[in-house]
């Protein structure tokens, strides 16, 4: 058969316009694994430093840094709603509102227990050491939620808000800490000047906890109806990051790994959030709450 004049051209045309193409089919895929109830939702990111005195209250704020520069390469938009700064660094717990469509379902992959091997900086023999931290991450449900809280169940305290070393960030109590009776969830924000701001959004985030909460029991159930296995709770450590002896970055549900520890730490999560979302369609714990 001929080549009629023309077809050439756009052939390369065609040819220069296939990696535009794949890169949009991928994309169009990778939405279809975000089809949870919850998946398009703000979400509400948590780090809280393990046992191990400075370098896990480090290592939670180095994840701390990992998931900002996260945002930031998304385009995602984020407010941190309470953070306890370290006695001597980093932090022991901060949590953060992320903005943007579908944060919740990207970000739920990080969730569980994320562990560190480097040679401790804090340590004057630079012996290695294992840090561990915890991610919680909860879709933003202001609305339409199926969770009733019993406002006799809630226990309200003020305080005042405070910044590093004690400093008081303002003369007044408007920070607030509540105190959920039935299940011991302990919800505290400080990053508004009025109290009353405060008070409805910790009480977004308790919501927000009890409805994981309730997916997860939900979970289990499903599970052993099934009569699969099922895994005592949401802690249990899902990635390894090691710096010393090597350099390895490894997910331990779906296999994924990088060997640019310094990359993934540098908000370059992209690879494991996909891995995790194809992992959880496979038949992967993909806790879709």
């Amino acid at each position: 058969m001929a080549v009629a004049e023309g077809d050439e051209e756009i052939g390369a045309e065609v040819g220069a316009d296939l990696p535009k193409l794949r890169e949009r089919l991928d994309r169009l895929e990778f939405l279809l694994f975000l089809s949870g109830p919850y998946d398009r939702s703000n979400a509400i990111l948590a780090i809280h430093a393990g046992a191990g005195g400075t370098d896990a209250q480090d290592w939670a704020d180095m994840l701390q840094r990992m998931y900002r520069r996260w945002i930031e390469r998304s385009n995602f938009s984020s407010e941190t709603y309470d953070l306890s700064p370290g006695e001597e660094a980093g932090i022991k717990s901060v949590t953060i509102e992320v903005n943007g469509p579908y944060a919740y379902g990207y970000l739920k992959s990080e969730r569980g227990v994320h562990r560190l091997v480097r040679q401790s900086p804090f340590d004057s023999g630079h012996r290695r050491h294992t840090s561990f931290a915890l991610v919680e991450v909860m879709p933003d449900v202001q609305d339409g939620a199926d969770i009733e809280i019993n406002p006799e169940d809630v226990k309200f305290e003020a305080y005042r808000a405070g910044g590093p070393g004690g400093q008081n960030v303002n003369k007044v109590s408007t920070a607030v800490r509540l105190t959920h009776a039935p299940s011991g969830i302990v919800v505290t924000c400080q990053t508004e000047r009025s109290q009353l701001q405060n008070r409805e959004t910790a009480m977004r985030i308790l919501k927000a906890k009890l409805l994981l909460i309730e997916a997860e029991r939900r979970e289990a159930e499903r599970l052993q109806l099934r009569g699969e296995h099922v895994e005592a709770g949401w802690g249990n450590q899902i990635r390894s990051y090691v710096v010393h002896p090597y350099n390895l970055v490894k997910d331990l549900r779906t296999g994924h790994e990088s060997s640019d520890p310094n990359g993934v730490l540098d908000g370059d999560l992209d690879g494991f959030m996909d891995a995790f979302l194809r992992w959880s369609v496979q038949g992967g714990d993909g806790n879709d709450a």
